[in-house]
């Protein structure tokens, strides 16, 4: 217990350095920077960086997950990556920041590009996995509303 504590600092430590001292001024990291390091600590298979990375909202959704599965939250935020560990490039374009939320467009296995959501917390900008799912659902019910009044148009009489 007292290992996984002083990783955790250690951890913290070297985020606060990476993002708020390389530059020199107040800024936070952008969500480039922090997907880029976020995509680093996957590699290295480093769950606390990850952890850190990831809002608050997204850590209490995977909290969640891990007590219906009986698992760990480490396991969950290693396990549901938004890149692969295998993956050598991961191309990045269109941030756009808007006030404390942004988005990234990130290009997937399958070659289409992604928008990931993240939020401005504590003066650092965080993946909003949740805002993400959230994204993918809503997405799903559009469709199916499309599809719904499509079925709909078909069946009407004229």
């Amino acid at each position: 217990m007292k290992y996984a504590f002083s990783r955790f600092y250690l951890a913290a430590f070297l985020i606060t350095a990476a993002f708020g001292c390389s530059s020199g001024d107040d800024r936070p990291a952008t969500p480039i920077e922090t997907f880029k390091t976020y995509s680093k600590a996957i590699k290295n298979k480093d769950t606390t960086t990850m952890k850190l990375l990831l809002s608050s909202a997204t850590l209490q959704m995977h909290e969640l997950e891990a007590q219906a599965q009986g698992v760990t939250v480490d396991d969950i935020v290693k396990r549901e990556t938004l890149v692969s560990e295998a993956t050598t490039t991961v191309k990045l374009r269109n941030e756009k920041i808007d006030g404390e939320n942004a988005t990234l467009e990130v290009e997937n296995s399958t070659g289409q590009w992604e928008t990931v959501p993240f939020v401005l917390e504590d003066g650092v900008w965080k993946i909003d996995k949740k805002g993400f799912a959230q994204r993918l659902m809503e997405d799903a019910e559009r469709n199916m509303r499309g599809l719904d009044n499509l079925t709909n148009q078909n069946t009407q009489q004229p």
